[in-house]
């Protein structure tokens, strides 16, 4: 699966997308997951302690923000254009 990530998650990831490992019926969490395994830096940047989204961090699939499916929970295709946003400051 490719991710692509933006701002800081791309200075950690040196890299606008990440090739990601996948399977079969993976959700949002398993691809988060993995991609964390990937680089681990981002862990605390993605994940609050209760392992869900830390606030203003946000997942799209298809251009779709994962809250209005499944969250978490959203089952992913292969194909899927799955994207990474860290929470954004400035005004």
């Amino acid at each position: 699966m490719k991710v692509k990530v933006f701002a800081n998650f791309r200075e950690i990831c040196q890299s606008k997308i990440v090739d990601v490992p996948s399977q079969e019926g993976d959700r949002v969490i398993d691809i988060l997951e993995s991609l964390v395994k990937l680089y681990p830096p981002l862990e605390p940047e993605v994940f609050t302690e209760e392992r869900t989204l830390k606030p203003f961090v946000h997942v799209f699939l298809n251009g779709r923000n994962i809250i209005h499916e499944d969250g978490l929970n959203t089952r992913v295709r292969e194909e899927d254009q799955f994207a990474l946003f860290p929470p954004v400051a400035g005004g």
